[in-house]
């Protein structure tokens, strides 16, 4: 197959990014041709807000390189990672003009909410799902507390609600978890267009030891982590197992503060994928504290494939990953004082937490590797092209 790979890249490097570029890996390891094209959200200041709102919600440039592109050579279909906001929707339309099959990953919930979190004032929040304007949103200023930017926001969704692009544009939309996909079937997408395929490991990693007598946080430092119910919890924790913190973001100087006033908190900033296995292998357990929707929990999955059990938040995505007493430990999201005791029980129990390793290990051997999840995808691209050829 020959596959045009459509992604706007964030400032700071996500799970989202990651993931685009492993799929790109995978299909080229098998023998498909991917062509990619990509913006970046580097280009928003030199753009100017005018010219960003505008191509938020169609992208003229966006429509025409792509177009061309489909012009120029024939591709068996595109799939579009993520459109927001540079490259819009206006490419499902190049696509269908060209008569070429449109894939959409659904990797957050922007569709539906304009910060894409369903989470405000640190709490779950659904108060635009099935609005077909969605004022709530502008109301809260809810797109980076930016009334003006949470307007085009609400803009976009609309517009293409009205024309109607996400019902008629794409072919089959991917989403990581079955909780997500049920999201998306209630705020109307058809269910038969939505498939879900996880997250994978690109590589089939050794075996952590789980000696290194810690517990462990990787991911992007911001409100809806859960990073206040993690810290809370070490205040009382620290003196039991020390806590390793990986990541960058927003909330870095409180994570930052919080090292240096706990004596058994440990924030390493930013480190490189190697090293991140290497510090979830030899950690006794990964630590999953988000307070949101979660679409689906990467850093979950990756420790999986090292052998580590999770603790995480009985909420969204990761409740769907992790198997309670089985690949690790649920806990009510927000509540220090129910993670301080599945912590408190993983300690107290070393056989249990030992055959959770084992247990880990196969979930991942089963369900996300690089094998497996290429048999789903040429699954979907499959049917993609299979439903085009019927409309």
């Amino acid at each position: 197959m020959r596959i045009l790979s459509i992604h706007n890249r964030y400032q700071i490097r996500g799970g989202e990014d990651e993931s685009r570029e492993a799929e790109q890996r995978l299909l080229i390891e098998n023998g498909h041709e991917v062509d990619v094209y990509e913006d970046t959200n580097d280009r928003v200041p030199e753009l100017g807000k005018i010219r960003v709102a505008i191509r938020t919600i169609w992208s003229q440039e966006s429509y025409k390189i792509v177009r061309q592109k489909l012009k120029q050579n024939s591709y068996d279909l595109i799939h579009v990672q993520n459109f927001f906001p540079l490259i819009s929707p206006s490419v499902y339309y190049a696509a269908k003009t060209e008569g070429v099959p449109v894939v959409q990953s659904l990797r957050n919930y922007r569709l539906m909410c304009a910060n894409s979190y369903f989470f405000r004032n640190g709490l779950v929040c659904e108060d635009c799902m099935n609005k077909f304007i969605p004022w709530p949103g502008i109301v809260h200023a809810c797109y980076r507390e930016n009334r003006a930017g949470t307007m085009v926001v609400a803009a976009m969704q609309t517009v293409h609600r009205i024309l109607p692009t996400w019902m008629k544009m794409v072919d089959i939309y991917i989403t990581l978890t079955e909780f997500a996909r049920q999201k998306f079937i209630q705020t109307g997408l058809p269910g038969k267009k939505i498939v879900v395929k996880p997250n994978f490991v690109s590589t089939n990693p050794a075996v952590g030891k789980g000696s290194g007598g810690y517990a462990f946080f990787v991911g992007r430092l911001s409100p809806e982590k859960g990073l206040d119910t993690l810290l809370e919890a070490w205040e009382y924790l620290g003196e039991k197992i020390p806590l390793k913190i990986v990541g960058d973001g927003p909330l870095a100087s409180k994570i930052q503060e919080a090292a240096s006033r706990l004596p058994n908190v440990e924030w390493l900033g930013r480190r490189g994928l190697e090293e991140v296995y290497e510090l979830v292998g030899e950690a006794k357990f990964l630590i999953f504290p988000s307070q949101w929707y979660e679409t689906f929990g990467r850093v979950a999955v990756e420790a999986f494939a090292k052998g580590t059990p999770v603790i995480a938040a009985n909420i969204g995505a990761i409740a769907e990953l992790v198997d309670s007493g089985c690949t690790g430990l649920l806990f009510r999201p927000g509540d220090r004082e129910d993670l301080i005791r599945q912590v408190e029980y993983a300690l107290a129990y070393p056989e249990e937490l030992r055959k959770m390793r084992l247990k880990a290990r196969a979930e991942f051997e089963a369900k996300y590797t690089a094998q497996e999840n290429y048999r789903q995808l040429m699954d979907i691209y499959k049917l993609a092209i299979a439903s085009k050829n019927l409309t």
